[in-house]
């Protein structure tokens, strides 16, 4: 096995793989009010061609493994694919990001099919608002989700919340405080501008709210929420009046009490802290104000077999077609050292240069 290094010498041992872009929720920041037009069932790949694409990353020197969507737990008999990724020699960390809703039924079947650990989304501790942010949610679901994560052993459980002005903002501190009351592991995330998005509606909603049929789709419901114009996306106003900088969210957490530097398994951008005798931690992911470009060390896989060097570019390498015509492992791996070769030295968020082309449902975060 050899390492697997980037033109700027970054080392690349992660890779995160999009199983769908379809999901049960309908988070603000993540998709579009009309929906993503979901992709056919033969354009997504196998769990075997996703599997193929495992064994090539893991014979180059990719270790780490996430599992994402869209929301990955909406896609039939998942166990399966991960048993497959954890018999796979080389990959010793295997686990997922989810919204937690359908955690309460497969937490134990994941944990015995091999997965070790979860990334659970959640935006705020308010019913009624949490409903809003996702536009069908309810908290309990993901709530009880998180309980089952724990009864199963899937530790350590990392909660992301994406931080947003005059949405969520005023949680933050409710969200710390849980490190210490629930010993939660809690990792605060920056507002990111991801996809062509001419307006964004703020949690407060819209008349139209999407309702989850269950079978792969959406339908609009009227619901009696006022509408608020977002600012463009573009150079000069990348800051959106929902950008809460990392280093003001850790202003509030400190009236908590001191932050003290901590260690966490994991291999993410996240910085963690602990505040004063609590069990659980605090992170904090600045992807805007701090981005950790320097040390990115991941390559992501989309649901349809799109090789991406960076979450906010739009450049991709195609596997499906090699895939499909049966190609080696060793071209597989070529393809792979291609797109390693192809990640920027950093993104451009700051010239307004972001992806354009999918959504955050579509590349899997």
């Amino acid at each position: 096995m050899t390492g697997l290094s980037d033109f700027f010498n970054r080392p690349i041992n992660y890779l995160r793989l999009s199983v769908t872009d379809r999901c049960n929720l309908r988070c603000v920041y993540c998709m579009p009010l009309e929906g993503v037009a979901p992709l056919p069932h033969d354009e997504i790949l196998s769990y075997e061609e996703i599997g193929l694409v495992a064994r090539a990353a893991s014979e180059l020197g990719i270790s780490k493994v996430r599992l994402t969507g869209g929301e990955p737990l909406v896609r039939a008999h998942l166990s399966r694919l991960i048993g497959m990724l954890a018999g796979i020699e080389g990959i010793d960390d295997l686990s997922l990001t989810t919204n937690g809703v359908l955690l309460s039924r497969y937490a134990r079947e994941l944990k015995a099919a091999g997965l070790k650990r979860v990334n659970i989304s959640l935006d705020s501790l308010h019913p009624e608002r949490f409903g809003k942010i996702t536009r069908i949610g309810k908290l309990e679901h993901s709530l009880q989700g998180i309980e089952a994560a724990r009864a199963a052993g899937l530790h350590p459980i990392k909660i992301n919340m994406v931080v947003m002005r005059g949405v969520n903002d005023d949680e933050i501190a409710d969200f710390a405080r849980l490190t210490m009351e629930k010993g939660w592991h809690v990792r605060f995330i920056e507002f990111m501008p991801i996809g062509e998005v001419k307006s964004r509606e703020t949690a407060v909603g819209s008349r139209q709210s999407a309702v989850w049929s269950g079978e792969g789709d959406y339908r609009l419901s009227t619901m009696d929420y006022r509408q608020t114009p977002a600012p463009l996306y573009n150079g000069a106003r990348l800051q959106t009046e929902e950008f809460v900088p990392i280093s003001e969210i850790i202003e509030r957490i400190e009236s908590l009490g001191t932050l003290e530097p901590y260690s966490l398994d994991g291999n993410g951008p996240a910085r963690y802290f602990r505040l004063p005798q609590a069990k659980g931690t605090i992170g904090f992911i600045s992807p805007v104000s701090e981005h950790f470009c320097f040390r990115c060390n991941r390559l992501r896989l989309t649901a349809e077999g799109k090789l991406r060097p960076c979450l906010l570019s739009d450049e991709e390498i195609d596997l499906r077609e090699p895939l499909r015509r049966r190609a080696s492992v060793d071209e597989l791996k070529r393809l792979i050292e291609q797109a390693t070769q192809a990640k920027p030295e950093g993104h451009r968020l700051g010239s307004g240069t972001t992806a354009r082309k999918r959504t955050m449902c579509q590349i899997g975060g």
